[in-house]
């Protein structure tokens, strides 16, 4: 390998410490990620001692399509079956009863939202 024109014989792979949140694999090559953003910021920043509702991410995952359905049940979300799981998912605050706090939807269908367990 050769590092800024001097070659180091030693080197030979770089060390990757990627991990799928989805099933705690290392991911090889690219990957996947998601990123969790509201349509409009909140008015206040939450202050150093709370944590934000939702981490906005990036979410990375391996290539199983079913690794990001996994990791939205392990955090209680629903997911809509109108949209796909694509780079940016806009959270949506479900209303009490409705068997999670948020359900994740792409945003790019124009009629009503059906969230499923994912």
């Amino acid at each position: 390998m050769e590092v800024n024109g001097i070659r180091i014989p030693t080197i030979i792979a770089e060390n990757s410490a990627a991990r799928c949140d989805g099933c705690s694999a290392q991911i090889e090559g690219t990957p996947f990620r998601i990123s969790v953003l509201d349509t409009t910021a909140t008015e206040v920043a939450p202050s150093f001692g709370e944590p934000s509702p939702i981490n906005p991410g990036p979410f990375q995952f391996c290539t199983d399509p079913a690794c990001p359905p996994r990791w939205m049940v392990a955090r209680g979300w629903l997911r809509c079956s109108r949209s796909g799981v694509r780079e940016i998912m806009r959270p949506i605050r479900l209303p009490q009863g409705a068997g999670a706090e948020f359900g994740l939807c792409d945003g790019l269908h124009h009629d009503a939202h059906e969230f499923l367990p994912a």
